[in-house]
């Protein structure tokens, strides 16, 4: 995985863990490590063609590449409609270009042990849409399990 070291010390027992931002995209749950994660920000215009899935931000003085990870995944970009909450998750790449990730609920912070995270094999990666996620891990909730997968900042927004 190119981001940051997905490993931390916790003070009991010496057991590695990691801190993740989860948020949803549809029915798909995936994640960013929080060291790629710069903040949340209120919804901003997004210019775009409509013709791919990135788009553009204007936030303070500096111009944002926006991703709409729905249209990246599921071909169709999201219903949002204006009394809808509408969020921009500012993030970075390895080479600490800043980016935007369009979500519609407040993201979920976790403290995951290492020992739950499974890297995605290559073979899948290179043929499904979720080739952006390097890493799954399964949450256990009351009601259901929560398949979560980790995406990869610089499949999301190449390095140049």
């Amino acid at each position: 995985m190119n981001t940051p070291n997905l490993s931390s010390q916790s003070s009991k027992a010496n057991i590695q863990k990691v801190k993740l931002l989860v948020f949803s995209i549809e029915n798909l749950n995936v994640a960013l490590h929080i060291d790629t994660v710069q903040k949340v920000v209120n919804y901003s215009t997004i210019f775009s063609s409509g013709l791919n899935h990135y788009g553009l931000v204007n936030l303070g003085d500096q111009e944002i590449t926006v991703i709409d990870l729905h249209k990246k995944l599921f071909n169709t970009s999201q219903n949002l409609t204006i009394e809808d909450k509408k969020y921009l998750l500012l993030a970075i790449n390895s080479v600490n270009e800043t980016f935007g990730i369009l979500i519609q609920s407040t993201p979920e912070l976790y403290d995951i042990s290492l020992d739950t995270i499974r890297e995605l094999p290559s073979s899948y990666r290179r043929v499904d849409t979720l080739k952006i996620a390097s890493h799954v891990l399964v949450i256990p909730e009351e009601d259901q399990n929560k398949t979560v997968f980790i995406l990869d900042p610089d499949e999301l927004i190449s390095p140049v």
